[in-house]
């Protein structure tokens, strides 16, 4: 990971480590209100009245992320080849042109499949992880000030276990987005993945992954739970 840092600078300067940040903010900011507001509605229609248990949790995680991922794949797609460095494109909607024009439609959700069993799981997995940690920590009573960091901790564990668990469909999601014309389907870019690099290439690029998402959930948890209490809701 550090030796793709140097050469990124070396050959993009410090700015190409920011490459794709504009779909990413696209996708993002409204991915994550989009998430929270599915996860909220369904809480509060379906387990208002009681603690969710752990199965209820990937349930609500799992369904959550997959009605965000479906609005905002054609961003992800997007974002997934600016960060490759293999398409020239000057804008986020003239790439979304371009793509739609050259691809159709099938272009723009292209790694839909993958995505869905990366993101899906991950979030499921997540939520249970990260409110049978809190209600581990919060077991005994902690004082006001120190929520917001047991909070950010139980999102940080949560998030290396989940990310841990769903890498290998990252990587088939990140193959069939970048080479749309070579795989024909999931199970094809799986197989493919696995015949020429073995089961180690269903966990490339692991660990940078693994920090991303891992402190984005915790942060955006933490500051959702923050929110939540101010509002005085229930989260």
């Amino acid at each position: 990971m550090f030796q793709l840092f140097l050469k990124v600078i070396r050959n993009e300067n410090l700015f190409g480590l920011w490459k794709g940040v504009s779909p990413s903010f696209l996708r993002c900011i409204p991915g994550v209100g989009i998430y929270f507001s599915t996860l909220y509605f369904l809480k509060q229609q379906l387990f208002s009245v009681k603690e969710i248990s752990p199965l209820e949790s990937v349930f609500l995680g799992a369904g959550s992320r997959t009605v965000a991922g479906v609005c905002m794949l054609p961003f992800t797609v997007i974002k997934t080849r600016f960060e490759s460095g293999n398409y020239s494109y000057k804008s986020v909607f003239g790439a979304m042109g371009s793509i739609y024009r050259t691809e159709g439609a099938r272009g723009l959700y292209s790694g839909l499949t993958a995505t869905l069993l990366r993101d899906a799981p991950f979030s499921g997995i997540y939520l249970m992880f990260y409110t049978q940690a809190k209600r581990f920590a919060f077991q005994r009573n902690i004082d006001q000030t120190f929520t917001p960091i047991m909070n950010f901790s139980c999102g940080i564990m949560a998030g290396i276990l989940a990310s841990i668990s769903t890498q290998p469909a990252d990587v088939i999601k990140t193959r069939m987005q970048l080479s749309p014309e070579k795989y024909r389907w999931t199970g094809h870019a799986a197989y493919s993945i696995y015949k020429n690099h073995g089961l180690t290439g269903f966990f490339n690029g692991g660990l940078p992954r693994a920090l991303r998402r891992t402190l984005m959930a915790a942060m955006a948890w933490t500051v959702y739970e923050e929110m939540m209490e101010k509002m005085g809701l229930k989260s």
